[in-house]
């Protein structure tokens, strides 16, 4: 038994014994079974931490995983953006139905389809960036010529030689794969609303968000770029290979995310820890507010994990495409991340196979980090939240 499980548990309506078997299984089933290097695993209920259990080894070299890890979180930096986003909706500076072009100019004249002609049957809005109904896409999608474009211009890099205007220059000139709001497709559309932050703020991301994020939270450890006196804290990140072989993909000593990148993507660009992503997930479980700082409206909280999706449909009504960060059936998107229907928990997760949920109605966290490519290559996300949701004793709902 985990030190001091039996008694949290028990304090919060949690089976111990439960969660202690669903450790045992995750660390003899994927980090002992050599299929993650890692894995930190992180559970609080009522926002009294749980677990926070650590194993395997943060490098190719046999160096431990460390409880401070720092990780690459790669998508989970879109709910960070979609928060600093309705910050300045709070102030005034924009609004939901605000069209992307108003700023982002160089959108204006967005065409439709492969052949780049047929005009959108109307304007792409701020709310569309925020649920992915834009019509933009990714490289990664592999589905379309269009998203083969995307790959060609290096769109989906983590670290790009090239400006937040030069990456909007270069999104541009190519068409969107359907007009905007009319189906659901994963995609650079948090990354557009990064430079939208940055152009109503007048700041760099980096910058807004150790302002009015980071630093209010207390998020020392969340950056757009590794900082030296912290490089020994950063994991490898490894790719499985298609012949199940798991090969290093970034090494942390050399990691690219220690150089400064001129275009900071706010859809995949950070680095973080569990400790800090807890803490961002506390301020938004509490409805915008932690430690006396309040950030959003609590009504603000509610309506991003809500269910934005043209007529209240799910993913797999609104989707052609799919991708391992969600299921279809049955979920619903916001305004920054999918959410169980109806009224659920709300989640989301990195290419690197990081991952955290909130439940509002049991109050529960988790936040799962390791470091492997792609996302999609073990159920352990489902994994996770079945065998949390079965160690409930005490359930809060009707």
């Amino acid at each position: 038994m985990i030190e001091g499980l039996d008694r949290k548990a028990a304090a919060v309506g949690m089976d111990p014994d439960r969660l202690d078997a669903l450790v045992a299984f995750l660390d003899e089933s994927y980090v002992a079974s050599g299929k993650l290097a890692h894995m930190h695993f992180l559970l609080s209920r009522d926002e009294k931490p749980l677990l926070s259990v650590a194993r395997g080894v943060a490098r190719a070299d046999g160096t431990p995983l460390r409880p401070d890890a720092l990780y690459r979180i790669a998508s989970m930096t879109k709910p960070v953006t979609s928060v600093a986003f309705m910050m300045l909706v709070e102030q005034g500076l924009v609004s939901l139905d605000t069209p992307v072009e108003a700023v982002i100019p160089e959108f204006a004249d967005l065409r439709v389809g492969r052949a780049n002609r047929a005009k959108p049957k109307r304007a792409m809005c701020m709310i569309d960036l925020l649920r992915h109904t834009s019509g933009l896409t990714y490289g990664l999608q592999r589905q379309t010529p269009i998203d083969a474009r995307y790959r060609k211009l290096g769109l989906d890099e983590f670290q790009q030689n090239r400006t937040s205007d030069q990456f909007i220059a270069d999104l541009a000139t190519l068409p969107l794969e359907f007009s905007p709001g009319e189906r659901w497709n994963y995609s650079v559309s948090t990354d557009v609303l990064g430079v939208v932050v940055e152009r109503l703020t007048g700041m760099d991301l980096e910058s807004l968000f150790q302002r009015r994020i980071f630093g209010p939270l207390g998020m020392a450890d969340t950056t757009f770029m590794l900082p030296d006196d912290k490089a020994a804290r950063m994991t490898d990140a490894w790719r499985l290979e298609e012949d199940g072989d798991r090969v290093v993909a970034d090494l942390g000593a050399r990691s690219g995310w220690r150089r400064k990148g001129r275009f900071l993507s706010g859809g995949g660009g950070l680095v973080s820890s569990a400790g800090d992503y807890h803490r961002f997930a506390r301020m938004l479980l509490r409805g915008g507010e932690l430690d006396g700082v309040r950030l959003l409206a609590a009504d603000t909280v509610a309506q991003m994990r809500s269910n934005q999706l043209p007529g209240g449909h799910d993913l797999a009504a609104m989707s052609s495409a799919m991708f391992s960060e969600a299921d279809y059936q049955g979920v619903g998107f916001g305004l920054g991340f999918a959410m169980g229907l109806p009224g659920g928990e709300y989640y989301w997760g990195g290419v690197f196979s990081t991952y955290f949920w909130i439940d509002p109605v049991e109050r529960l966290i988790g936040i799962f980090m390791t470091q492997l490519l792609p996302s999609s290559a073990y159920p352990v996300r489902a994994q996770l939240r079945q065998g949390v949701a079965d160690a409930i004793v005490d359930s809060r709902r009707a």
